[in-house]
């Protein structure tokens, strides 16, 4: 299989610091999700589960019940999620680019934009959302991890339909949150192994630095932590080559499938205070569940969801 050519940027990443697992990741169950590749799961104000499948579809999850709802099909590939108080969701699609799903399940195009990532809505309308890159699609996510374009962005819609670059060279822009008081956003950056913090004043800062995995969507529990998902431990010789003559990145990248180096398996989840300190990090290797891109929690009850499995993981553990 040839590959796309990749145009490696160098860069220095901090020296892996990992003060390793506070908790076992306990998977107690599984919630089927009729399809395939969960990448974003959230909670709407009821308390049910809405997630994006690989078909395009988007579900609702009753996670006591298990009964899913069809709330629309995008056409595309649905990632990033926003539940509205009416019913309706926001939609990053990777497809299709912003949507708006109403509450009759209409789907509407709100921003055509490429690889739409995670968006957040604020309380006036306004919608922050992110785009991971503009080299590279979902299925090559890993071209832009070795090529480090640094195309990322976070963005605004205004309610007049006006969209603005709010900041770009971001390392592969990906979860979102926007603070209680609406006065900040949280963004991820995969590649930048950070989440930094925007003020809507128009600073911007690093919340929390040289995390030990790619961090990729985020939420807000109720318990007032932010939770990340961690999709998979830093890879050494990726960091050793990062900031070395790009060729060695290009052999790499190159190498046959069966002999590059993989991802370690692994389901991992993380929660910070909004001060950027660590309170939980939970991690399994015991194959329950795996590559997990997203979590949420909501009056103790944590779950997970993964671009690759086919369905939402409940946990065990107590995080009340």
């Amino acid at each position: 299989m040839t590959r796309r050519l990749i145009r490696p940027r160098r860069w220095d990443p901090p020296r892996l610091d990992d003060a390793g697992a506070t908790a076992r990741l306990d998977v107690a169950r599984l919630l089927p999700t009729g399809g395939r590749g969960p990448e974003d799961v959230v909670f709407d104000r009821e308390g049910r589960i809405i997630a994006g499948l690989a078909d395009g579809r988007v579900v609702r999850i009753d996670p006591e019940t298990g009964e899913r709802t069809v709330l629309a099909d995008t056409g595309g590939r649905p990632l990033g999620l926003h539940p509205r108080d009416d019913g309706g969701v926001l939609v990053c699609d990777h497809d299709k680019g912003l949507l708006e799903i109403g509450a009759d399940g209409a789907v509407t195009r709100l921003v055509e934009v490429a690889f739409a990532s995670n968006v957040v809505e604020a309380s006036d309308g306004t919608i922050w959302f992110t785009s991971s890159t503009t080299q590279w699609t979902l299925e090559e996510h890993l071209g832009d991890v070795f090529e480090h374009s640094c195309t990322g962005r976070l963005l605004r819609r205004d309610t007049d339909g006006t969209v603005t670059t709010v900041l770009d060279g971001l390392k592969f822009a990906n979860g979102l949150v926007l603070a209680p008081d609406e006065s900040y956003l949280l963004v991820a950056e995969t590649a930048g192994y950070r989440i930094r913090r925007h003020w809507v004043d128009g600073r911007t800062e690093v919340l929390v630095d040289n995390l030990p995995g790619f961090p990729d969507n985020m939420w807000l529990g109720s318990d007032g932590l932010l939770w990340v998902a961690i999709a998979a431990p830093r890879n050494a010789l990726l960091d050793r080559l990062l900031p070395r003559p790009g060729f060695l990145r290009l052999l790499l990248w190159n190498l046959p499938d069966a002999v590059r180096p993989k991802a370690v398996p692994i389901a991992w989840a993380m929660a910070f205070t909004l001060d950027g300190e660590r309170v939980h990090d939970l991690r399994t290797t015991d194959g329950s569940y795996g590559f997990v891109t997203s979590v949420a929690e909501r009056n103790g009850l944590v779950v997970l969801g993964s671009l690759t499995a086919s369905d939402v993981a409940v946990l065990g553990n107590s995080h009340a």
